[in-house]
């Protein structure tokens, strides 16, 4: 079909005899050695925006009532996160609250820093601090950004068609391409975890690599970063020094949980994209619908 909009410089690249992955060199990222830590990942609610199936990328758009039942559960989750089913999380208060600047992750992130906020048992009593860092933006969508799915569809077929196929050789008009930001999120996680590291002590590779064992609860610093599933699939992706090509590998449902922990600087997937806490949202949407039903009279 010819190259798609926004993927001919790379093309270029590849009849000059250079990679056509897209894919850039990058340099890996400096993981602090015998750093034992934990990174929450939580994505942010749903928004207006996904209630109209428009593309986000970095728009500003609201929580709609639904996000914000949504950040609410995934707070009381995260403020209690031993009570069963316990999540694989330290003892204590997390570090940091990390955020994208966005709104409707900032909104989430201050869900969790008010519920971490309430006194024990329903919190731990503290003020976790809440830091938003610009790096941790959504994916870039330009021309698309605000426009329905269906127009994009309709408009750019083939660009998006690549995109989902190719994501490394094409993109969004006017949008990032996913070495642009990994460039940017590659020097925003080295940063969270050298904050981890100061915060705790060396551990080491010799202590028990697999769980099951009635293990105690891990004794090291954790903090939260919420954002948005693009950037997560690339943070995930340069965490396992994985390529770009399998960006698509990876999916957040909204306000699901992930988590990686940190054993003597080796990354481990303890859980991926949790999201009990969101089964009673489920159910009274069901039982509203159900209600719903009978009021009009349809079977």
């Amino acid at each position: 079909m010819g190259d798609p909009p926004g993927a001919g410089p790379l093309s270029e690249r590849a009849r000059a005899g250079r990679p056509a992955s897209g894919d850039e060199p990058a340099p890996a990222l400096a993981i602090p050695p015998d750093l034992d830590a934990t990174l929450v990942l939580v994505r942010h609610g749903e928004s207006e925006a996904i209630v109209e199936r428009r593309f986000q990328g970095r728009m500003e758009t609201p929580l709609s009532g639904t996000g914000r039942r949504q950040a609410q559960l995934v707070a009381g989750r995260l403020a209690r996160p031993h009570a069963s089913p316990a999540l694989p999380l330290p003892e204590g208060p997390p570090l940091a609250i990390v955020h994208s600047p966005l709104g409707r992750a900032a909104a989430t992130a201050m869900a969790i820093r008010d519920a971490t906020a309430a006194p024990v048992p329903a919190g731990f009593g503290v003020d976790v601090p809440l830091r938003p860092d610009e790096r941790f933006l959504e994916i870039g969508q330009g021309e698309w950004e605000g426009v329905l799915a269906s127009e994009i569809t309709e408009r750019h077929g083939d660009t998006l068609a690549a995109w989902r196929r190719t994501p490394t050789l094409a993109w969004a008009p006017g949008g990032e391409r996913l070495a642009e930001v990994r460039g940017r999120v590659l020097p925003g996680l080295a940063d969270l975890l050298a904050e981890l590291a100061g915060a705790g002590r060396p551990g080491s590779i010799h202590a028990p690599q697999v769980a099951g064992y009635h293990d105690a609860v891990p004794d090291h610093p954790w903090s939260i970063l919420v954002g948005h599933d693009g950037v997560f699939k690339v943070l995930l992706l340069t965490l396992f020094d994985l390529p770009l090509e399998r960006f698509w590998m990876w999916s957040s449902d909204l306000c699901g949980i992930s988590v990686i922990e940190l054993r003597a600087g080796r990354p481990v997937v303890r859980a991926l994209n949790l999201t009990e806490h969101l089964a009673g949202l489920l159910d009274e949407q069901a039982q509203a619908e159900t209600d719903a039903r009978a009021r009009s009279g349809a079977l």
